[in-house]
């Protein structure tokens, strides 16, 4: 009997999605038991940036914590505007339809929306520093990243950084919690800082963090993170120059081949 090309075959053996999903309970319950393991909440999440990594935009990074937060960013621009007066920065936040554990609103409701629109508000605020969970602070630092990958002059590179409050009644302050951490927060943190210039861009928090000492300790903390991270995303920076200088000299080398290649066959 000819086969039908049309048709996708299907696996020869299957196992019930039921298997699978009590899997997925366990990591999430296993995940969730090391979480409240107490650490060291001075201690930063692994950090691996790269800039230049999307040939399709003008600027790009890549951002992922240890944690598991992964963002990737796309600038576009600057273009002429149709209007004279000051540069405008419009920023957009999505978040991937798998992203987080646990029930989700419908892709594009409209609680989905505005939690995806305050994220963007939140997003230009900490790129815009003239005016005035750890996904966002990653978003922050990835958006300056592809900003200053596509040549877009800045007064400095934003770094995001987020910290949470376990409920705890003498819990300290976490810096980049993960997802379990955030769920089980009582109060949460994100800022943005301009480490040249040593300016606050940007914070947002909310929640039970107790005393106004207690809120200005979270942020002394999440300063020293910022400044600890600002090392890795300039040399991720700088590597993404060092890479297109690169590709601009081989293509140099290999346009000037072809043209004595052309005179010396024309000779």
């Amino acid at each position: 009997m000819p086969l039908d090309h049309r048709r996708l075959c299907g696996p020869e053996e299957s196992q019930p999605p039921a298997l699978w999903a009590a899997t997925a309970a366990e990591d999430e319950e296993d995940e969730e038991s090391a979480g409240a393991a107490p650490r060291d909440p001075c201690a930063l999440r692994p950090l691996f940036a790269r800039a230049g990594l999307l040939s399709q935009a003008q600027g790009s990074a890549y951002v992922e914590l240890g944690s598991g937060t992964k963002v990737l960013c796309a600038a576009w621009g600057p273009r002429e505007s149709a209007e004279p007066g000051p540069g405008r920065l419009l920023c957009e936040f999505r978040r991937a339809p798998f992203a987080g554990r646990g029930a989700r609103g419908r892709p594009g409701a409209a609680a989905e929306r505005e939690a995806e629109r305050e994220a963007a508000a939140a997003l230009r605020e900490a790129l815009e520093p003239a005016d005035g969970g750890s996904a966002l602070a990653a978003a922050v630092s990835a958006a300056a990243l592809a900003l200053a990958d596509a040549g877009v002059e800045m007064y400095d590179l934003a770094v995001g950084c987020a910290l949470s409050r376990p409920p705890a009644p003498a819990a300290s302050w976490m810096l980049q919690p993960a997802e379990p951490e955030e769920r089980r927060a009582a109060a949460r943190l994100t800022l943005a800082l301009l480490p040249a210039l040593n300016q606050v861009s940007a914070v947002l928090g909310g929640g039970r963090g107790g005393p106004p000492e207690d809120w200005a300790q979270a942020l002394r903390l999440g300063l020293d993170g910022c400044h600890r991270q600002y090392p890795v995303l300039r040399q991720s920076l700088l590597r993404a120059a060092q890479r297109r200088d690169a590709a601009a000299a081989a293509t140099a080398a290999a346009a000037a081949t072809a043209t004595a290649a052309a005179a010396a066959t024309s000779a």
